[in-house]
């Protein structure tokens, strides 16, 4: 089997072999996360556990010829990866099994942080940060079914894509203050650098989950703003949860999420598509903060 490292080669690897309660699924794309770029530099190695190699999410076939999309702690970026059953997901009707690659990890994200911490409700206001990244546009859709108003940072020429997408307020994060917004939720990938203007932009009980360290790991807090707007700060990470978490999260996108792919409300946001053996111009792009939506990389023909 072939499978891409972290010094990004297609090379030979050690077939997988599936444990208890595994299947073996034969990938045809799988998508660029940040995290892979993270390992690649060394600094968010897989669990214990994990295959070595990048990639947390593919779509592709079961041994019975199923088409499937997977969440995974790692080896999407490979033919063939080993997959806890619970970890599956059909793919959508009306999706092909290309864009259904750039599903599970992003769903599973926002799902997980929008609804299950952030306990977003119809009628509040939520505030996102990236905007135009794959989890960003993904959320953007998410939280305009659920009836939210939907205000954004990203940057200003990605701005009418992301309106389309449902975003009722956009500003650009190199240009504008955020901090008036007064959102019930924060959605964050940034981190230390917002910590201070998200804590202003949210309202009386409002809810700030991190989710993202780009803009570094270390802020000081106003903690007299909290108490007295009685706010509620969660981090959360997605790939080292117990595989019995992560079966909860997808069975929970299972049943909320995928019927709005499936009917129109969520579609999967694609920016560009490039061979696996590509990984380091897919890499490249997302670096450069260049894309809007997700990255796809094909590994098999679909």
């Amino acid at each position: 089997m072939r499978a891409m490292t972290g010094d990004l080669v297609w090379r030979e690897v050690p077939e997988p072999e599936p444990g208890p309660g595994e299947v073996l699924v034969e990938v045809a794309a799988t998508a660029v996360n940040r995290a892979d770029l993270l390992q690649v530099q060394g600094f968010y190695p897989p669990p214990p556990g994990a295959p070595a190699y990048l990639g947390l999410e593919c779509s592709g076939r079961l041994a019975d010829g199923s088409e499937v999309c997977a969440l995974l702690a790692g080896g999407g970026y490979a033919e063939r990866v080993a997959v806890p059953e619970g970890q599956l997901l059909p793919v959508p009707r009306g999706v092909s099994l290309i864009e259904a690659a750039a599903l599970p990890e992003v769903a599973c994200t926002v799902w997980s942080n929008v609804t299950m911490v952030g306990r977003l409700a119809a009628g509040e206001t939520v505030l996102i940060h990236g905007g135009g990244s794959g989890i960003g546009t993904f959320a953007i859709q998410y939280a305009k079914a659920l009836g939210a108003r939907v205000v954004a940072t990203a940057r200003r020429e990605k701005h009418e894509k992301l309106r389309e997408l449902g975003a009722d307020e956009l500003l650009d994060y190199r240009e504008d203050d955020f901090s008036g917004v007064q959102a019930d939720l924060v959605l964050d990938i940034i981190g230390g650098a917002y910590l201070g203007k998200n804590v202003t932009a949210l309202t009386t009980g409002g809810r700030l989950v991190i989710i993202g360290l780009q803009g570094g790991r270390r802020a000081e807090l106003d903690l007299g703003a909290l108490v007295s707007k009685r706010l509620t700060v969660a981090g959360t990470t997605l790939r080292s949860r117990p595989v019995a978490e992560k079966a909860a999260i997808v069975s929970a996108v299972r049943e909320q999420v995928w019927p709005m792919l499936e009917d129109g409300r969520i579609r999967p946001v694609i920016d560009e598509t490039f061979p696996v053996e590509e990984a380091a111009k897919a890499h490249e792009r997302v670096a450069a903060n260049a894309h809007l939506g997700k990255v796809v990389l094909t590994v098999s023909a679909a």
